[in-house]
């Protein structure tokens, strides 16, 4: 038998180096072995729940690879009969808990349960089914939870919980009642879920998938009342073609084009159009702070997802947050306000499809704030799962499909609007245009490394223009916090900060096929770097399209019109038990106050839906920046409420009715004039 030398192991009777590996699956796998495992992610915690990535060690016995450390000396094998019977088993058993509903699941075309129990051979189960049939979790405008499918593997939980830093999902019940769900037994949408979808991402059996809009697409497609306009974020094209079989970071926005003609779209647009409009927008902002040194750093604004987290958690950090719209919203704001013009039609009738790499777009686009006259700006939300879907629905071959060119002029951008698909990209984008507003760039290149990379936190001192700018990017909610948490109590000092919730930016979303390791996100995030290279023009204010929509309707950044279209606002969000509660901001301080009692003796009163129902009334009036509302506890009225403040006035067994007489009553004391 080959005897191992210092420094090395024996595996599967062939001698092997140790080198740098962490654990025998990392280097079983690097010596050409693709040991199955369900429950092993690079860039998680090791769980070892799963028991298929098990491998004999001699004098050990059978282990598991993954939470096994790899020693001089060792002896492994990777097959034998009793380890194929014990991981055929497994499989057998994490069938027998799963719903196999397969033809209908958003993870048919890649659901790794099905997938292993092809390579192993399991042809038929032994064990009796859960009986028991849950139901399904639709409480989230993002993201299905179906608790059939769950096989407890934990990778949500893990992601959730040391990727992002949120923790909503953890194992509930004992025994054969464990569950994966929200606190409390509480749907996705009752808690402080931030829609990024990364809990999706990794699930490995579509146990929680995107929330799909395909149907409704499709509807409008159909409606020959309706121009149906769609939209391409710059990380969709390098992420599409994995679905396809293509390889990982090669751009596909011309086939992507093509085929979303094909399907019957009136016009394709590319978000980086909007990405340009918004470094015009947030760098004329970031100007404005940094030479004022108000409100410093300004924070990012284009994240859904975390904007949601500095609503829910950092609420001290709102008026650090870049007043623009991300990119999609900008975008769609602007489409449905100049195309009626060109194409005569009414704007009611545009219905604008983004295709995004986010699931948290799916929540932005259907946030209050972004509505116009009552009509949301962004119709439908659909990520690259969805899109390959309609693809396939059409029969189309994407690979031979001749590439297209998107409609002008919301379909030409520059270099720095794709930037935005990759993590340090907005933050690169603004320093070009910072470079050029301050006057001259030093002789120095358009490309900011200091920026790049791929390390969860990147902080740079960079010079432009004569001035030195301190710059932070952080990708990853769970560092994200971290950073924010040192903001507060003022241990770090930047001007700029750029917030990420995926990891890699764009090109690590949930609404992109599965990146299996950091290297297919290195791969698509060097695509985003060589388009920039490749395109003409890497500025966004040399975007002549751009410029001409400053000329004919914008103004200039900054602009009372351009506040009006491509800016926003956000507030503080407090939940009272599983309901959540939007906190207005003062408007030039006048607002009047209004505080629910939400203690117990008033919610078995009522006031859960008194305050319920006042949030909707508020909402519907559009009265959010007059009105702030806040649930608060015990006005020492127990025995009559349900009670209420409205502008310091104390009021006893409130209803909705009375309550709203007060307060209009004390909207006309401040002499705020409520638009009917």
């Amino acid at each position: 038998m080959m005897k191992p030398t210092d420094g090395t192991m024996v595996l599967d009777g062939r001698m092997v180096p140790i080198g740098a590996h962490s654990n025998l699956l990392d280097l079983i796998r690097a010596n050409g072995v693709d040991l199955p495992t369900f429950c092993y992610h690079s860039d998680l915690s090791v769980y070892g729940a799963c028991r298929l990535c098990i491998v004999e060690v001699a004098g050990r016995g059978i282990v598991t690879s993954c939470t096994t450390r790899p020693e001089p000396g060792m002896v492994v094998s990777t097959r034998s009969a009793d380890l194929r019977n014990i991981r055929k088993l497994t499989t057998e058993l994490l069938l027998a808990n799963h719903d196999m509903s397969c033809p209908t699941c958003p993870r048919a075309g890649s659901c790794q349960l099905l997938r292993l129990a092809e390579r192993l051979g399991v042809d038929a189960i032994r064990y009796r089914r859960r009986q028991e049939k849950l139901p399904l979790d639709l409480s989230s405008v993002s993201l299905v939870r179906d608790p059939n499918k769950c096989v407890l593997c934990g990778d949500c939980v893990r992601v959730c919980r040391e990727v992002q830093g949120i923790g909503v999902l953890d194992f509930a019940h004992r025994g054969s009642k464990v569950q994966v769900m929200p606190a409390f037994g509480q749907g996705l949408g009752q808690v402080e879920c931030v829609h990024c979808g990364q809990c999706a991402h990794v699930c490995p059996t579509g146990a929680l998938a995107c929330r799909s809009q395909v149907n409704q697409v499709w509807a409008a497609i159909h409606d020959p009342q309706l121009v149906v306009v769609a939209q391409v974020a710059p990380a969709v094209r390098v992420g599409i073609g994995e679905s396809f079989g293509l390889p990982p970071g090669e751009s596909h926005i011309g086939q992507t084009v093509a085929a979303l003609r094909a399907m019957g779209f009136d016009r394709v647009y590319d978000t980086g159009f909007g990405a340009d409009l918004i470094v015009l927008e947030e760098g004329t902002e970031f100007l404005r702070r940094y030479r004022t040194g108000q409100d410093l750093p300004l924070f990012t604004s284009c994240c859904p997802a975390w904007v949601k987290l500095v609503e829910q958690s950092y609420p001290e950090l709102i008026k650090h947050l870049s007043s623009c719209r991300s990119p999609q919203q900008a975008l769609a704001r602007l489409v449905k306000k100049e195309l009626p013009r060109e194409i005569r039609v009414p704007s009611e009738r545009i219905f604008m499809v983004s295709v995004m790499p986010c699931t948290a777009k799916k929540f932005e686009a259907q946030r209050p704030e972004m509505t116009t006259g009552g009509r949301f700006d962004v119709d439908a939300v659909i990520t690259v799962p969805e899109l390959v879907q309609m693809i396939a629905e059409c029969g189309l071959d994407f690979a031979g499909l001749e590439p297209d060119r998107m409609d002008l002029p919301y379909g030409f951008k520059s270099g720095a609007g794709v930037l935005f698909g990759a993590t340090g990209g907005v933050t690169e984008a603004v320093l070009r245009y910072t470079a050029e507003a301050l006057g001259r760039s030093g002789g120095r290149p358009l490309t900011f490394h200091e920026v790049r990379g791929i390390e969860r936190l990147r902080e740079a001192e960079v010079e432009v223009g004569g001035e030195k700018l301190r710059v932070a990017v952080v990708h990853g909610l769970a560092a994200a916090q971290q950073l924010a948490e040192e903001v507060l109590a003022g241990g770090r000092r930047y001007h700029l900060v750029e917030v990420m919730a995926c990891p890699g930016g764009c090109v690590g979303g949930a609404g992109l096929p599965v990146a299996k390791s950091p290297a297919v996100r290195a791969a698509r995030q060097g695509s985003i770097y060589r388009s920039d290279t490749m395109l003409q023009m890497r500025n966004s204010q040399d975007n002549p399209y751009l410029q001409r929509a400053y000329a004919d309707t914008l103004g200039k950044p900054g602009s009372p019109v351009a506040h009006e279209l491509l800016h926003t606002h956000y507030h503080s969000r407090r939940r009272t038990g599983a309901m959540e509660v939007e906190l207005a901001d003062a408007a030039n301080g006048r607002v009047v106050r209004v505080e629910v009692c939400v203690g117990t003796n008033c919610h078995l009163r009522g006031s859960h839906d008194l305050l319920h129902r006042l949030l909707t009334y508020v909402h519907q009036r559009e009265w959010g920046h007059l009105v702030d509302i806040a649930a608060t506890f015990c006005n020492e009225v127990c025995e009559k409420g349900p009670a209420v403040r409205v502008g310091g006035e104390l009021y006893e067994g409130c209803t909705l009715e009375l309550v709203l007489e007060r307060l209009e009553r004390a909207m006309a004391d401040v002499s705020l004039q409520p638009e009917e």
